[in-house]
């Protein structure tokens, strides 16, 4: 396999010619194999999609075949489905490759993805399901979990300047083209930088790409956006797998990424990076994140969305190399080792979303675990969680009970036990569905207030009326009840009316 493929550009622009002319795009793909078919391949089935597609012989079906779902097609279907670069070019610029039999393989994945109009064409290296034997050291990763949680998550945002660091394949430098002026892209693997300008050029794109680890490629250059999915895999420092494998030993390259991301942000630039940190038996692992962003000036979100125990672990990040079952297991026994010897008995997985905020105070902090279906991350609600967290900081309780109040779109969910009496309710909690950790406990008191809560009447208004029905001081109510107001504010349960000046309303 050609270690720099697709280097001449005119092949690349001849072979997105020719894709983006069959039509292969994510909906295309849909329509030819059916709905079911492609929820099956999907779950990994590839069979039924050979099965719907055995009688199909349009450019198309077999580009699909190739890519897709990695079989082997005849040379002459595959020079009828791209006229334009030719089974030569694609077989000298590493895109193909002929099968002892005579057949024409793919020796890349090239996959469209949504996010623009035509989809977005990634290219990368085949996985471990797709070939056979274990994948190159510097293999490129594909389209996988990691990185498209961390594109639903990136703020959305236009700026002038981004920094993709640790590209791999492109796929987050595809997303900020929609709303970037000028990405720049780094890598360690050589390999992963052909690919990612690949992957730029087919989709008519332009980035920077520079070579090097960690922020050494941008020396001196400040960023108002950066992202990062890095080789974040907790290990004993080893390189066996550029795309997961650091060289740094347990998660002391996220640590490293934390602690010099301030000196590449502008000002009120943010950095979304995808993360894993150490968890040892009875050490909470908000206090091993917090100490990363000690030293830090930066306002941060840090969301563990996943514990893993080290065998489920190992366990997952052995699965995906394609070695033999005798070289997992003694690479797997050998990592358990380590992480005994090390004390490691939990591995933290999520994002943690920071801020260069310009100005002076102490910086805000939010370290929490989020697990549930409705708390993964979205670019609008990190960006939202941040307004929020300003506009606490910025409002006195005066000036909240001065303000009008209204309830988001919210579900009550009441839990009660058979009793005696009947249904004796044990708790109360109003959620906001989609709302990343948008829960909140609620007694009769609270959640009388949040139906009162429609921007009609300021919030002290409210609380007096609230008093003289349940008979309380409204002053005591106002001081029990401005925490829970503010922890519903930041979690979008509330939110304030914009007041209009006099003469506008």
């Amino acid at each position: 396999m050609n270690p720099q493929p697709l280097s001449d550009l005119t092949v690349v622009d001849a072979l997105g010619a020719d894709l983006r002319a069959a039509g292969y795009g994510v909906q295309a793909v849909t329509d030819l194999l059916g709905e079911p078919v492609r929820a099956a391949l999907g779950r990994g089935l590839r069979w039924p999609a050979l099965r719907a597609t055995a009688a199909a012989d349009t450019p198309l079906a077999t580009i699909v075949r190739l890519f897709t779902l990695g079989a082997a097609e005849p040379a002459g279907r595959v020079e009828d489905a791209f006229p334009a670069a030719g089974l030569p070019a694609l077989l000298a610029a590493g895109v193909l490759e002929t099968r002892p039999d005579g057949g024409v393989a793919a020796a890349l994945d090239i996959r469209p993805q949504p996010g623009a109009t035509p989809d977005f064409l990634v290219i990368a290296d085949l996985d471990a399901g797709m070939r056979d034997g274990p994948v190159r050291r510097d293999h490129v990763l594909g389209v996988g979990g990691a990185s498209m949680s961390l594109a639903r998550a990136v703020i959305r945002e236009p700026v002038r300047t981004a920094l993709d660091l640790g590209t791999g394949c492109g796929i987050q430098a595809l997303h900020l083209s929609g709303h970037a002026e000028h990405i720049v892209a780094t890598d360690t693997n050589d390999r992963a930088l052909a690919l990612a300008a690949a992957t730029a050029r087919i989709n008519g794109l332009s980035w920077e790409l520079r070579a090097g680890s960690l922020f050494e490629p941008v020396a001196g250059d400040r960023f108002d956006l950066i992202v990062s999915n890095p080789p974040f895999v907790v290990g004993a420092g080893g390189r066996d797998y550029i795309y997961r494998d650091s060289g740094i030993a347990g998660d002391g390259l996220c640590r490293s990424l934390i602690e010099q991301v301030a000196d590449h942000l502008a000002p009120g630039g943010v950095a979304q990076i995808m993360a894993n940190w150490v968890v040892r038996d009875g050490a909470d692992w908000r206090g091993r994140v917090d100490g990363w962003l000690a030293a830090t000036p930066l306002d941060a979100w840090v969301v563990q969305r996943e514990l893993a125990d080290p065998l489920s672990y190992v366990a997952l990040w052995t699965a995906d190399a394609g070695e033999t079952p005798a070289e997992t297991a003694r690479r797997g026994g050998a990592w358990l080792d380590w992480f005994d010897e090390q004390g490691i008995t939990g591995i933290g997985m999520g994002t943690i979303t920071v801020r260069a905020a310009a100005h002076t105070r102490a910086p805000r902090r939010v370290c929490e675990e989020l697990t549930g279906p409705d708390d993964a991350l979205t670019g609008a609600e990190v960006a939202a969680f941040f307004a929020r967290m300003d506009y606490l900081h910025e409002h006195t309780d005066d000036e909240l009970l001065a303000t009008r109040l209204s309830t988001a779109p919210v579900l009550l969910e009441r839990h009660a036990l058979p009793g005696p009496q009947g249904w004796q309710q044990i708790s109360a909690v109003v959620r906001r569905p989609g709302g990343p950790g948008a829960a909140l406990g609620v007694d009769e008191v609270f959640t009388a207030l949040l139906a009162g809560c429609r921007g009609e009447v300021p919030l002290g208004a409210l609380l007096e009326l609230l008093a003289t029905h349940h008979g309380v001081d409204a002053e005591a109510l106002a001081d029990a009840a401005l925490p829970e107001i503010r922890q519903g504010i930041a979690r979008g349960i509330l939110h304030p009316v914009r007041q209009l000046p006099p003469g506008r309303r």
